[in-house]
Order: C-alpha cells, then sequence, then structure tokens
C-alpha cells in the first residue's frame, strides 16, 4: 500500500446492501438527488460490476476495472461465482479504488454495493475494503434495505431478521436497517398480522412464532424457529426505518438516522434547506389530514 496517498479529512458515507430488487440503485438516485438539493457535497461510487441499469451517472465505477461478464468469460464461471471474484480483485486493486477516490472534490459518499447477501454474510472482501477506507479517514455506515412485503409472511419476516442480523455483525460497522418500497405497505396491510410499528421496532416475536404454528409446513421447523427468533432477540440490535424514496419527509427521517450512525454533522445551511423542502412537501398534499390518515402508521418518528 502506498502510504503516501492521503484522503481528505472528515469524509463520510454510505454502503447501500440489500437483496436483489430491494431498491437499492433507486435509492441510491433518490437519495443523490436529496442531498443535492440541500446542497450537500456528494457523489456516487458505483462497486456493483453487474449493475447495468443505473440511474444515476457513477463518479467512479468499478465497471471500468472489471465487470462481472468478463469474469465468467475469462473464469467459466457462474453469476455468483463471478461477483465473488470481481469483489476479490476490487480488494487486491484497492489502490485503484483509492487512487480515484482521492480526486473527489466530494465530502459524502454513496456507495451502490451489489445484493448478493453472501457478500455480506460470509464473505470478506467487502468488509477488508471498507476497513481499509476507514483507516483513510473515511466515516462510514452501512445501509441495509429489506422490501416491506417480507412483513406479509412470519417466515420471510423471521429470515429477513436473520439476514440483517448476520449481516450487521459482519460487516462490523454502524447499520441502519431500512423497510424499503413502504408505499405498498397498504398492499400487504389484508396479510400483515399485525401493524407496521410490531415490524419496525421487532417486538415480542413470539407472535409471530404462534402464527406459524397454525400453519403445518411450519410445525416440523419449531426448534429451529425458535432458535432463530431466540438468536435475533439476545442480540437486541435489529429494527428498521420506513422508507418511501417519494416522499421528502421519508427521505429526512432516514437521513437523520444515517447521520447519526456515521457521525455527519450538518451546518444550519443545510438544516435551514430542509425544513424549507418539508414545508413545500407537506404544502403538496391535496390536505394535511390526507398525508397524516393514509402515511402516518409508517412514519413515525
Amino acid at each position: 500500500m502506498d502510504k503516501k496517498l492521503k484522503i481528505k479529512k472528515q469524509l463520510f458515507g454510505q454502503l447501500v446492501i440489500g437483496p436483489p430488487g430491494s431498491g437499492k440503485t433507486t435509492y441510491c438516485h433518490k437519495m443523490f438527488e436529496f442531498y443535492k438539493e440541500l446542497q450537500r457535497n456528494v457523489s456516487i461510487i458505483n462497486l456493483d460490476p453487474g449493475n447495468e441499469n443505473m440511474n444515476y451517472t457513477p463518479e467512479i465505477d468499478i465497471m471500468e476495472l472489471i465487470t462481472v461478464e468478463d469474469a465468467m468469460n475469462h473464469f467459466d464461471l457462474g453469476p455468483n461465482g463471478a461477483l465473488m471474484y470481481c469483489m476479490e480483485f476490487l480488494e487486491k486493486n484497492f489502490e485503484w479504488l483509492l487512487k480515484k477516490m482521492e480526486k473527489s472534490t466530494a465530502n459524502y459518499i454513496i456507495f451502490d454495493l451489489p445484493g448478493q447477501v453472501e457478500l455480506y454474510t460470509h464473505h470478506q472482501s467487502m468488509r477488508n475494503i471498507f476497513e481499509k477506507l476507514e483507516t483513510y479517514g473515511y466515516r462510514l455506515c452501512t445501509v441495509n434495505l429489506i422490501e416491506s412485503h417480507y412483513c406479509s409472511e412470519p417466515h420471510k419476516f423471521i429470515s429477513a431478521l436473520l439476514l440483517s442480523l448476520h449481516a450487521m455483525l459482519n460487516m462490523g460497522l454502524p447499520h441502519v436497517n431500512v423497510l424499503s418500497k413502504a408505499d405498498q405497505i397498504k398492499e400487504h396491510e389484508g396479510k400483515m398480522l399485525f401493524s407496521i410499528d410490531y415490524y419496525t421496532e421487532v417486538l415480542d416475536l413470539q407472535f409471530l412464532l404462534d402464527a406459524m404454528e397454525t400453519k403445518p409446513e411450519f410445525k416440523k421447523y419449531k426448534k429451529l424457529n425458535e432458535a432463530i427468533v431466540s438468536l435475533v432477540e439476545g442480540y437486541n440490535l435489529v429494527s428498521f426505518q420506513p422508507l418511501d424514496v417519494n416522499r421528502t419527509e421519508s427521505l429526512a427521517r432516514l437521513r437523520k438516522l444515517i447521520d447519526k450512525a456515521n457521525g455527519y454533522v450538518f451546518g444550519d445551511k443545510e438544516e435551514q434547506n430542509i425544513n424549507t423542502m418539508l414545508a413545500c412537501a407537506i404544502g403538496a398534499e391535496s390536505s394535511k389530514e390526507k398525508y397524516v390518515n393514509d402515511y402516518q402508521p409508517y412514519l413515525n418518528e
């Protein structure tokens, strides 16, 4: 490692992870636009070597270094194996990333990362890459997106809890779990056994176990499910923040949690911009009462 490479002080970032389809790329684009409106000095780095449908222009793109298709063609690998190879290749060529980041004028970075969960639960390359960035002054946190439809079935939600906890422990960074696509929560209300607060606060999971026991297909997994629930509750780390990326109020609430996680401190000007944006957003509703009735259940402070 070239110790002469010096990244500027007081740099911040968020690592956007989550299963395929959870809305990571859309989130990166929307949050980038939100921060730009706040006049935050922000940029996006794409570290997904298979991300061919970006709706933003990244300042740095791993696909200039390597792509999943390259790895598949050269080493006769499948998609998952190729993706892991790409991350290992990036780790070995960390200076490529560091040199490009050194040239950036942004002091806040949004990292768009691959969706394969094993990269954050079993594989170490992603963790190693960001540990190195921390040694160069970056203050990072992980933002883990989970689709809100996982709340509609107990076994899906328990699986999401376990994966979220595993990623939190493996990445070893401040962590914010997000229920993405919160605008679709109303579509799942008929299937959800409890109010949204139960899922965001991860309340007594015994109720989910009791609900699963009524279905014959889950009875034989009773002890396994009890063990998973006991593990999640024992750590007492997992909770979720609902997010509708099309609502300024929702982005502002999540922004507050992320800034607390990575230690970002904004000035008075950004606070004024937030207040102005929120006032405009609420004013755009046909009525304040409509906003409260339709969205307050999952947009609690």
